[in-house]
């Protein structure tokens, strides 16, 4: 076999998907989180002030509402639920809006205290910065981009989240 070809298609390969936390407390993680920052995306076109609420359901899954106020001030919703695909550690889910299509939630990072989150998915489209306030430290964010970068993200495409007031959606 000539190498040329072989040495082509190992650098075609898609890289590794990114770690993930070692454990996730689901019932810490439910609650409402703030977005900080996102790669820009389709279904967010138009949004401000950005939240995500997540509850535990019985049956294990996650209930999730998506809302945002957008600038000329009316606020949308999309709900959906989540499934862990990860029992081990929590921290890899499917997300749904649409079924039967879902796509991937991945807890890259996640302070001990559940405060700051990085979310993404393992083909690296998709980044989020989420935190229990509307706004972040300046060095906190500058942390998490770091670490978004540990991870084979680009921060430069991360796009700051126009934060909630107290009109909050």
């Amino acid at each position: 076999m000539p190498i040329l070809p072989f040495l082509t298609a190992l650098s075609l390969q898609a890289p590794e998907p990114p770690a993930v936390v070692p454990k996730v407390d689901l019932l810490r993680y439910t609650g409402i989180w703030y977005e900080i920052a996102k790669y820009p995306n389709r279904f967010q076109r138009g949004c401000l002030c950005t939240t995500a609420t997540y509850t535990l359901k019985p049956n294990g899954k996650v209930a999730v509402v998506n809302r945002c106020r957008t600038a000329a001030g009316e606020t949308r919703e999309a709900k959906g639920w989540a499934k862990v695909m990860d029992p081990t550690t929590n921290a890899k889910l499917k997300v749904t809006f649409f079924w039967p299509f879902f796509g991937d939630y991945w807890i890259l990072d996640l302070d001990e205290d559940y405060t700051r989150v990085l979310v993404g998915s393992p083909d690296r489209r998709y980044l989020w910065i989420l935190a229990r306030t509307p706004c972040l430290e300046e060095s906190v964010y500058q942390i998490l981009t770091l670490r978004a970068a540990a991870l084979g993200f680009d921060p430069t495409q991360l796009v700051r989240t126009e934060p909630c007031g107290a009109e909050s959606p």
